[in-house]
């Protein structure tokens, strides 16, 4: 195995009758773009791999996709929080993006384009992000899951400005070492799915590839934060790269009493009131008051912090105290519902949303995103609203 120091961290790996390239870029790397079509127009590859996953490809070479989406079908198979955080992820690369005036990904747009006007194969070897985001939840204490949102609300706000040099910078191989070793040792639940995963994953699928195809020349397009990982597991050898991929493709099973939690609360109030009846019809009823007026205003003020129509936020009242007495329907379902049918997005919302979503005033200026955000916070005001209201209901009951 060699290594290129010209401009982009490259490396040379021989796997029986074929030769892969692996080529480290930056997503929003000119730099990067430029050296995958110098590398591809010298015409020794005969096919391509990008670090990419279906979903993914398919976005990037439709990007007019998002205009498609059915928000109904988004709120009802409840996606609400999937959506919003795969834009919150791409919001900052968008952002550099604009800042540079490239495409987020030109690199590998620039790979699949050449593959295509050349008739080569394009091997997509990256997981699904859907799997990829699931694991990394499975993966965190829910305790810690705020401080994921945290994070993604951060990289939301923040206005640095980020030069060229520090995008091409990332690019050496020692800084990138160095970052991600920091980053393993102080979060390994989040390195572990989001990075070492990918690395073997991505390694397994570049294997399975050669074995089916046998190309005789491979580029493979990663972020070079991926670079050193897929070498390391690449130069380990993998017997059965197959068994891998299914492995990392396994959708952990969730623990049960996190869903008997909603269900036990609910048992609680519902026994709270029944209490407060037999003791007398008045303490009943004000029980049931406490229970209405706390989940529904606090549901309510999640829907207002949204910007939510006046309609949607009487609506997050009055639906909150119901839906909280039954798990299977959430708060925020009935709230997007009425804000979709309230404020119906236009073709341009869909359109500007990759845009919009790079600023904090954009996610609540577009209606696609504001829907989401209807829900997102109606759905946590009556989450916190239930356990308010039901220490409210027990201190009645103990008093």
């Amino acid at each position: 195995m060699s290594e290129s120091v010209e401009q982009e961290p490259l490396f040379e790996v021989r796997i029986g009758n074929s030769q892969v390239t692996l080529l480290g870029t930056a997503h929003v790397s000119r730099a990067s773009a430029d050296k995958v079509r110098e590398l591809l127009d010298s015409g020794t590859y005969d096919a391509v791999a990008v670090e990419l996953c279906p979903s993914r490809y398919h976005a990037i070479l439709d990007p007019d996709a998002l205009a498609r989406m059915d928000l109904f079908k988004v709120v009802r198979e409840g996606k609400v929080s999937m959506v919003a955080a795969n834009l919150a992820l791409g919001a900052y690369q968008q952002r550099l993006a604009e800042q540079f005036d490239i495409e987020p990904g030109a690199e590998q747009l620039a790979a699949i384009r050449h593959a295509q006007a050349h008739h080569k194969p394009v091997l997509l070897i990256d997981r699904e992000i859907g799997v990829t985001l699931r694991r990394v939840l499975h993966n965190v204490p829910w305790w810690k899951r705020f401080g994921l949102f945290a994070g993604l609300l951060g990289s939301l706000i923040s206005r640095d400005e980020v030069s060229e040099a520090d995008i091409e910078g990332l690019k050496e191989g020692d800084v990138l070492e160095h970052t991600f070793a920091e980053f393993a040792e102080d979060r390994k639940d989040l390195f572990t799915p989001l990075i070492d995963e990918r690395d073997r994953y991505m390694a397994a699928r570049l294997l399975q590839e050669l074995q089916e195809q046998s190309p005789e020349r491979v580029l493979a397009v990663v972020g070079a934060g991926h670079l050193k990982g897929i070498r390391a597991y690449l130069d380990s050898g993998m017997e059965r790269p197959a068994r891998v991929i299914e492995k990392l493709d396994h959708l952990p099973t969730p623990s049960r009493w996190p869903r008997l939690i909603p269900w036990l609360i609910v048992a609680l109030v519902i026994s709270g009131f029944v209490i407060g009846f037999l003791r007398s019809p008045e303490l009943g009823w004000q029980l049931v008051m406490d229970w209405v007026l706390i989940n529904g205003a606090l549901s309510a003020l999640g829907a207002l912090i949204a910007t939510g129509h006046p309609l949607t936020i009487l609506t997050a009242f009055v639906a909150a105290p119901i839906t909280s007495l039954n798990p299977t329907v959430g708060a925020g379902m009935v709230t997007a519902a009425a804000e979709l049918y309230l404020r119906k997005p236009q073709v341009g919302d869909f359109s500007r949303l990759k845009h919009d979503t790079t600023q904090v005033r954009g996610w609540w200026r577009n209606r696609v995103s504001r829907t989401l955000l209807v829900f997102l916070f109606s759905t946590l005001g009556s989450a916190v609203g239930t356990y308010v209201a039901g220490f409210r209901i027990f201190d009645r009951l103990v008093g």
